[in-house]
Formats: structure tokens, C-alpha cells, sequence
């Protein structure tokens, strides 16, 4: 039962994941563009000017401005307000999940992030930036490090010469190396046979980074989901399109994560009284 105190650090997650939402996007606008995220501030793509701080609240402004600039009344994409809700669910679940303000709360928001990130980027440029995914990995390692990870196939080999902590970091470099190498091996096999790329190394870079987080388990049950969900999404939107399929560029990466997404919520809620 969720006390008074962890109701509060919930809401608080919350309103933290808009401001990390927020963000998100200015990310997932500059880094396929090679754009500092620093500098300059924040500016309409359309007329270029400078978004002022009431224009740029999470959500709140978007509903003000009825989604347009106020200085050239351009439409302002959909994904804006998207990955700012979104972020900012993932932050209030992550903290409902683990009782409030705890380092693997912490951990699970950071990686809800990444992939709310990843899926935007991949869905509208086709790119996945290192930036989340190499990233992510050196994240996940760290993590492992700092909150030991439950027992997987690495710490049945390795906990009794090597303890949990060290046990739990191999668990997370098994994840990442064997999870990318598999989905290596696979891209590499579709290309000589079909001589033409089906995924690319930003994939392979990103199930890497998900075994990182999750462990070798969780990311083979999220290549699995991801495949089915890209399958069938990516018949629906053929067949609503009328795109040919020999050249539509399936955004892999968005089904990637979402995947993870889903395992994640499904490993964690379970576990900490959240039914």
C-alpha cells in the first residue's frame, strides 16, 4: 500500500519526467542534426526565434498555444507533448513500482528515458543516436555496479568466486555483448543472403544497451516481442499506406523499444507489491 509520503515522491517523479521529457525532445530534434543540445536555447524550426521560458512548459504550453508557435503559428509536432507525458508517466510508475525515491527507481526512470528517446528518434529520423545508445551501455554497467542486478545466467558461474556486485556486473557485460552480437549475427546473415541491409548497427548498438540494463534474458524476450510487434505493426502500416515492401524502412528501433519497455514494466511491477 502506497503511503502519503511515497504518493508525494510519485507526483514529484512525475513533474520531473515532464522536465526530462522535455529535454528528450530537444534531443531527439539535434543530435540526428549534429546540433549542440546546450546552445542556443530553445527555437520554433519553422521561423527559427527564440521560444520564451512560459512558451516552453511541458505540456502546459503546448495546451496554451492550442499546439502552434506564437510567433509563426506552425503547427507544433505531436511528439512534443507525447514524449513529455510519456517521460513523465515512466518517472511516476518507476517510482510507484519501488516505493518512492530509490536508486533502482532511479536506474529503471534513466532507462525509460533512453528508450522514450530512441523510439522518437527512430520513428521520425531513422536514426539512433550513440549518444543514448553507446551510452546507455556504459549507463547500464554502472548501474549494475552501483544496484546488483537479480540473479541471471552470468551469476550462476560467477557468484561464488566473484560475489553479487562483480557477479551483477557480468551479468550486465553478458547482456550487452551477447544480445548485440546475436542481433549482429542475424543482420549480417539477412544481408548476404538478401543482399541488402535490414538493420542497422544503431539496432545492434541499442539491444546491446538494453541487455546492459536488463540482463541476457530480458533482452532476448525483448528481441522476441519487438520482431512480433514489428511484424504485425509494420504489415498495418504498409497495408494503411500502400508502401511498397521492398522499400519501406522499418523503424526496428521504436518496436526495440517499446519492447523494453514492456518487459521492463512487467519484470518490475510484479515484484514490489504493485498488483
Amino acid at each position: 500500500m502506497l503511503t502519503d509520503i511515497v504518493l508525494i515522491e510519485i507526483l514529484i517523479a512525475f513533474l520531473a519526467g515532464l522536465l526530462i521529457g522535455s529535454f528528450l525532445n530537444v534531443c531527439v530534434f539535434r543530435l540526428p542534426r549534429d546540433l549542440s543540445v546546450v546552445q542556443p536555447r530553445s527555437f520554433c524550426p519553422g521561423c527559427e526565434k527564440t521560444i520564451a521560458w512560459h512558451d516552453n512548459i511541458p505540456l502546459v504550453s503546448y495546451i496554451a498555444l492550442r499546439g502552434r508557435c506564437r510567433h509563426c503559428a506552425e503547427r507544433i509536432p505531436w511528439r512534443y507533448p507525447l514524449v513529455e507525458l510519456a517521460t513523465g508517466i515512466a518517472f511516476a510508475f518507476c517510482a510507484a513500482a519501488f516505493g518512492g525515491f530509490t536508486l533502482m527507481a532511479v536506474k529503471y526512470a534513466i532507462f525509460s528515458a533512453i528508450l522514450i528517446a530512441l523510439i522518437a528518434t527512430d520513428m521520425e529520423e531513422r536514426i539512433l543516436p550513440d549518444e543514448f545508445t553507446l551510452g546507455g551501455i556504459g549507463l547500464g554497467i554502472l548501474f549494475a555496479w552501483v544496484v546488483p542486478m537479480d540473479p541471471g545466467i552470468a551469476r550462476l558461474f560467477l557468484s561464488r568466486y566473484l560475489g553479487p556486485v562483480w557477479s551483477s556486473i557480468g551479468e550486465s557485460l553478458l547482456g550487452a555483448a551477447v544480445s548485440a552480437g546475436l542481433i549482429w549475427l542475424m543482420a549480417t546473415l539477412y544481408e548476404r543472403i538478401r543482399h541488402r541491409e535490414g538493420m542497422g548497427l544503431g539496432d545492434v548498438k541499442m539491444i546491446g544497451m538494453i541487455g546492459a540494463f536488463l540482463g541476457l534474458p530480458a533482452a532476448l524476450l525483448t528481441l522476441i516481442l519487438a520482431s512480433l510487434l514489428g511484424a504485425v505493426g509494420g504489415l498495418i502500416f504498409i497495408f494503411a499506406t500502400r508502401k511498397q515492401v521492398s522499400t519501406y524502412e522499418l523503424p526496428f528501433g521504436s518496436f526495440l523499444g517499446l519492447a523494453a519497455l514492456a518487459i521492463a514494466a512487467y519484470l518490475t511491477w510484479p515484484l514490489h507489491g504493485g498488483r
